[in-house]
C-alpha cells in the first residue's frame, strides 16, 4: 500500500491511549471459549457482498484473501498490507508486477485447505470464482465499482451478469462457468494472474478485502447469501460456522484442515467462539463484559457514561480512526415532499439545521469524536478541513435552515421518513435529529429497524428509494482500508455511475463534476497529485450537499478481565477473534 509522505506521518500519529503490544506472558494461553456480544446479525454472511465491520470481523475468521492484515495494537502495522494466501506482494522487483503495473502475476502458497471431505487445496481457479461472484445478480457487492474499474474485462462481465436470472443458482453458476473475464485467468492451480485497466497503486488494498475471497465450487449450488448458503458456508480460515441461528447466534469451532504454518496473518487460539446477538442495549453488553458474562463486544460501543470510569480499566482502550460515522445521508430518489430532497437547496438548508455538538456529547465527548465538516476524514488521502455550512459552536441554525427551506419553496416544512438502527447510540442520534429538524419545522418520523434490514435491504435497495420508502438515515462509512484509500472514501458513497441494487450510494447521488474529478484522481500515477483531485470532490460533494457529515470516531472498546491477547484491527474497529487468549 503506497501513502504520500502526509498520509503516513498521520498514521504514525493517530496512536491515542492504545495498548502497547504483549509480551508472551501477557498474551496468556490458548483455548477455551471466546465469548462475544451484541446486537444485530450481519448484513450479509457471503463474503461476495458482507459490508458491515462485524460481518467483516466474522467472515475473517472463515474465509481468506490473497492479501490482508495482521492484527496490532501498533495502528501503522495493523493497516499494512501483507501476503495471506499468496506467497509475496508483487512488485517489478520480484517479478510479481510488470514493469508497466498492469499485470500481476500472483503465486499462491501450499498447504490452503478446504474443510471438505476429503481436504481439497484452495487454488487459483476459487480466486477466479471468488472474484466474479462479486457481480452476482442475486446480492451484488457494494464494492463492485473497485474491480470493475480496475480487472480488464470485469466491467463486461458484470454487464452481462446483470441479465442473468437472480433466482436461479445454476444460472448464476452456468454464466460464471461459461463467461471469462480478459484480465482474470488462474494459469495454474497456484498461479493467478490479473491484467488492469490502468495501473492502481492500491490494488493489493482490494485483493485484501472479504469481496475477494477466494470461493470453493460448492457455493455454485446456492443463490449467494440465501438461507440455504447460510447453512452451508465452507472454510479455509482457522474456524468454521458449525452453528447459525438468525438474529440470535453463531458458533465457530476450529477447522481441523487450518495449518498455522499457511496462515501468516491469523491465528487459532480459542478452542471454540459463541457470538449471541439480540442485546440491543450497549449497557447490557457492557454489564456482561465487566461481569465475565461476555468477553468481546460485536456490535455494541462502550457507553458514553461508563467512559469516566473505565479509564484506568486494563480493559479498556481507546483507538483512533478515520471514517466518516456517523452521517446523514439523503434519498434523492425520493417522490416525497414533491422530489423535495432531489433539490440542493433543500438539502443544504437541512446542512445547517443539525447541532452536531450534540452528538459528539452522544459519544462521549470531543476526546472519544470530533465534528466532521466534510466527507474525506482525517488521516485519509485528500482531507482538507472546509466548512460550508458553519453554524455557532457546531449546534445547527435553525432560523438559516427555514429561511432557506422557504426560498426553496417550502415554508411550511417537510415531513420526512427517518428509519434509524436500534444499536449503539443510534436511538439516541434519532432522536437528537428529529428535534434539531422540528425547529427547522420539518417533522422526521423515525422508523426503528429492529430486524437487521437497515443495510441489507432499506437502504441498498433502489425500488424502495425511488417509491419514498425512506428519506433520510443515518448510516456510518468506516474506509475498507486506510492510507492510499481514496477509492473507498469517496468512490462507493458518491460515484452515482454504479448506482445499484446494493449500493452503498445509498441515497442515488449522481453529478458529473464529482465523477470527473474521481477519474482524474483514479488515473493519476502520483498519489500527492490524486489526493489534490479528491480534495476537490470533496468539496463539489459538501457544495451539493449530498450529506451531512456528523464526526469522526476514535473507538473506545472493552474486554473483560480474562482476556489477555487482544489486538485490533481498525478496519473493524474490533480485536480479531482468532488471536484472543486467556488468563
Amino acid at each position: 500500500m503506497r501513502s504520500s509522505s502526509g498520509v503516513a506521518a498521520g498514521l504514525a500519529a493517530v496512536l491515542l491511549l492504545m495498548p502497547a503490544g504483549c509480551s508472551a506472558d501477557e498474551r496468556g494461553a490458548a483455548g477455551g471459549t471466546l465469548r462475544v456480544a451484541g446486537a444485530s446479525d450481519v448484513d450479509h454472511l457471503d463474503t461476495a457482498s458482507v459490508y458491515t465491520t462485524w460481518g467483516g470481523l466474522l467472515a475473517r475468521q472463515f474465509a481468506r484473501t490473497l492479501f490482508g492484515h495482521r492484527a496490532s495494537n501498533d495502528f501503522g502495522e495493523a493497516v499494512t498490507v501483507r501476503p495471506d494466501v499468496a506467497v509475496q506482494i508483487p512488485t517489478v522487483r520480484n517479478g510479481g508486477l510488470s514493469q508497466d503495473g498492469r499485470t500481476y502475476t500472483i503465486r499462491l502458497r501450499g498447504g490452503v485447505l478446504w474443510n471438505t471431505s476429503p481436504p481439497r487445496e484452495v487454488t487459483a481457479a476459487d480466486f477466479v470464482r471468488g472474484i466474479k461472484r462479486i457481480c452476482n445478480p442475486a446480492v451484488p457487492s457494494g464494492g463492485k465499482a473497485y474491480y470493475v474499474e480496475t480487472i480488464a474485462g470485469m466491467a463486461e462481465f458484470c454487464a452481462g451478469y446483470a441479465e442473468v436470472d437472480p433466482g436461479s443458482a445454476a444460472a448464476m453458476a452456468r454464466y460464471q462457468r461459461r463467461t471469462k473475464v480478459a484480465g482474470l485467468v488462474a494459469k495454474d492451480a497456484r498461479t493467478l494472474v490479473i491484467r488492469l485497466n490502468r495501473p492502481a497503486s492500491d490494488f493489493t488494498s482490494l485483493l485484501a478485502l472479504e469481496f475477494a475471497a477466494a470461493a470453493p465450487a460448492e457455493y455454485d449450488r446456492y443463490i449467494p447469501d440465501s438461507p440455504e448458503f447460510r447453512r452451508h458456508t465452507i472454510s479455509d480460515g482457522p474456524y468454521q460456522i458449525t452453528s447459525y441461528t438468525p438474529g440470535r447466534r453463531y458458533v465457530l469451532e476450529k477447522n481441523r484442515n487450518w495449518r498455522a504454518a499457511s496462515d501468516p496473518i491469523r491465528e487459532q487460539h480459542p478452542d471454540r467462539i459463541e457470538i449471541s446477538l439480540g442485546h440491543d442495549s450497549p449497557d447490557e453488553v457492557q454489564r456482561m463484559l465487566e461481569s465475565g458474562a461476555a468477553d468481546l463486544p460485536w456490535d455494541q460501543p462502550v457507553p458514553a457514561a461508563r467512559l469516566g470510569g473505565l479509564r484506568d480499566d486494563p480493559g479498556f482502550a481507546i483507538m483512533e480512526g478515520s471514517a466518516l460515522d456517523p452521517y446523514l445521508v439523503f434519498n434523492t430518489l425520493s417522490p416525497n415532499n414533491r422530489g423535495a430532497l432531489g433539490r440542493t437547496a433543500v438539502r443544504r438548508a437541512i446542512g445547517y439545521a443539525v447541532d452536531k455538538a450534540a452528538i459528539v456529547r452522544i459519544y462521549g465527548g470531543p476526546d472519544i469524536a470530533e465534528v466532521l465538516n466534510q466527507v474525506i476524514p482525517p488521516h485519509s488521502v485528500g482531507h482538507q478541513e472546509f466548512d460550508l455550512y458553519p453554524t455557532p459552536g457546531d449546534g445547527g441554525d435553525p432560523g438559516t435552515c427555514r429561511r432557506l427551506l422557504a426560498q426553496a419553496g417550502y415554508p411550511r416544512g417537510l415531513t420526512l421518513k427517518f428509519p434509524y438502527r436500534v444499536s449503539g447510540y443510534h436511538p439516541q442520534i434519532a432522536r437528537s435529529i428529529t428535534g434539531d429538524l422540528a425547529a427547522c419545522g420539518i417533522t422526521a418520523v423515525p422508523e426503528p429497524d429492529r430486524s437487521g434490514a437497515f443495510y441489507r435491504t432499506t437502504l441498498v435497495t433502489p425500488a424502495r428509494a425511488r417509491a419514498g420508502k425512506w428519506d433520510i438515515a443515518v448510516p456510518g462509512w468506516v474506509p475498507d482500508w486506510y492510507g492510499n484509500n481514496g477509492r473507498t472514501t469517496i468512490v462507493p458513497l458518491f460515484d452515482g455511475r454504479h448506482y445499484g441494487a446494493n449500493s452503498s450510494d445509498y441515497g442515488g447521488f449522481n453529478d458529473p463534476a464529482v465523477n470527473r474529478l474521481i477519474d482524474q484522481a483514479l488515473n493519476a500515477r502520483d498519489v500527492d497529485v490524486a489526493s489534490g483531485y479528491w480534495a476537490q470532490a470533496d468539496h463539489r460533494i459538501m457544495a451539493d450537499a449530498a450529506v451531512v457529515p456528523l464526526v469522526n470516531q476514535r473507538t473506545p472498546i472493552f474486554h473483560s478481565d480474562r482476556v489477555r491477547g487482544a489486538r485490533y484491527l481498525p478496519q473493524y474497529r474490533a480485536y480479531d477473534l482468532n488471536q484472543v487468549t486467556f488468563s
